[in-house]
Formats: C-alpha cells, structure tokens, sequence
C-alpha cells in the first residue's frame, strides 16, 4: 500500500527517532510511505498565531506537493501538530476569499479530494489489528503503558472527525495486540503545554507533571505518544519537574511505533529508543528486551 508521507520539522530534528520507528515499522507492516518532494513547515503555532492566510497556506502547499510529485490521495502525517494543522486548513480553504488568496500564494488549485491521517488511522483503518497480529514476534506483557494522545491529535472533533475524541482508544488497541497492559487513566488527552515552553515556562512544567503525576499513580511504568511535541515535553522535562516540585519521576516516555518495532523484533537501537532524555536501558533490561 503506498501513501504519501509528510514528516514535518520535528521529525527530521527533535523527533527523529520517531520518523525512525514509522519507517521501520510501515516497512514491516506493507505500508510504502512515499515522502513529499520539497515538502515545507506545517506553519504550527507560531504562523497560525500571526497570519492565518500563511498558516493555511503552508498546509495547503505541502497537500498540493502530494498530490503534483506523487499523484496519491492519501497522506500519513505521524506529529499530532502537523496533523492538526492540515486538517485545520482544509476546513479554513473552504471559505472562497481564502481559498483564492491561498491560491495565488501557492499557485496551484490542484489539493482537492486529499484525505488526512494521522498515522495511527493508517494502522488501524487501513492495516488492521489482524495484520498487526501476525507480524508480533515478542509479547510486551511487562509492560503497564498509558497512552496519551495530547490536545491536538483528537480535537477538534468537527476537524479531526474523531468520534471517541475525550477518551481515544487506538493507541490502546494496538498495544493490547503487542500483550501491553493498558492503563485506564485520567489525562490522555490533556495539553502538555508544548507550545508555553518558551513564554510560560512554569505553566509548561506544572501541566507535564500533571500528566505524568496522573499516569504513575494510575499504575503505569511507561507512556506511549503519538507526537513529537509531546514526547520532547514528557521525556525531556522530568529533571526539572523532580527538582522544582521535589519529585521522583524517571518514566520512560516511548512513541507507540517504537512499541510496535520492539514487538516486531526490531533490535532497540535501531529504534531510536537510546536518542531518549530519560534512559531506558535499565527499562528495558527488566523486560528481557536487552
């Protein structure tokens, strides 16, 4: 099966183990994810807060480059702003004063008829919990996992045309075919805070400790996500969460396509997992994956 595929920024810098993971893991399962040539920033929070035509301009542009360079209908976006922000501005082109000042900034009409997933839609609409079934070569049964989703992934459900929006459960469908244990808690679609890591910093930490505070009293030993924002936060933060609030946090925050390859059999390295802030060797050690 082949899509297109748009990585965005942060998955060619921060979140690069997460474009590690999708490739390996989309190769494994028949996915043939074709990259957009001379694809562009998504535009995310710091365009669509200063100039709306360009913050629906630059989405818009990348579907245009799908459809010209590739000649696919279908695209696979794995970051949860990316995402967000395409499907945001193809419900914005709908307006006719928009769509033709888009027009003429991207000099093209050719984007109609695209149709937006996030990676985890590919997977299970277009995969299927079967196909994952067979591929499972190591069963993740130590694992006690909490999967968050953030605030962009789900809502809003007129955007994303999510029907469970406040309470997702793919993540966890997939995970319970790699014999996770799936914890039932409270924050898996609560903001993180990403985006008031510049200008609010104490707000970003107090919002990451909830989740995190959340997920281990609920009994999780790891976080799954589905974004690279996300995962920066709730990885990278949890040294400056334990000594401003006198904490003792040091969970392992993995995307879920890491899971996926580490049931697969795909060696942990080439994973990406070690490029982590909180370590997971000793994580992983305890599971008998190393």
């Amino acid at each position: 099966m082949k899509v297109s595929y748009y990585p965005g920024c942060s998955l060619h810098s921060t979140g690069i183990e997460y474009n590690i993971s999708t490739q390996k893991i989309c190769k494994t399962l028949g996915i043939d994810l074709i990259e957009i040539e001379n694809w562009i920033c998504c535009g995310s929070s710091p365009t669509h807060q200063s100039d709306e035509i360009l913050s629906i301009a630059l989405p818009i542009k990348n579907i245009a480059n799908s459809k010209k360079n590739n000649n696919i209908n279908e695209i696979c976006v794995p970051c949860a702003s990316c995402y967000s922000r395409l499907k945001f501005a193809q419900e914005k082109i709908k307006d006719i004063e928009i769509q033709n000042k888009v027009e003429y900034i991207i000099n093209s009409k050719d984007y109609h008829n695209v149709t937006v997933f996030h990676l985890l839609d590919v997977i299970i609409k277009k995969i299927g919990l079967d196909k994952i079934k067979t591929k499972v070569k190591k069963l993740l049964s130590k694992f006690k996992v909490a999967s968050y989703y953030g605030c962009l992934l789900t809502r809003p459900p007129k955007i994303t045309e999510k029907v469970k929006y406040e309470n997702p459960d793919d993540m966890e469908s997939i995970l319970g075919v790699l014999g996770v244990e799936n914890i039932d808690w409270n924050m898996k679609t609560y903001c993180c805070g990403a985006s008031f890591a510049l200008i609010q910093p104490d707000v970003m930490l107090e919002l990451t400790k909830r989740i995190l505070e959340d997920a281990v009293s609920a009994g999780a030993n790891a976080i799954s996500v589905a974004c690279p924002l996300c995962h920066f936060n709730l990885d990278s933060r949890q040294k400056k969460i334990n000594k401003k609030y006198n904490t003792n946090f040091n969970i392992p925050i993995f995307y879920f396509s890491q899971l996926m390859g580490l049931s697969f059999g795909i060696s942990p390295n080439r994973l990406g997992v070690f490029r982590h802030i909180t370590k997971v060797k000793e994580y992983l050690f305890n599971k008998e994956l190393l």
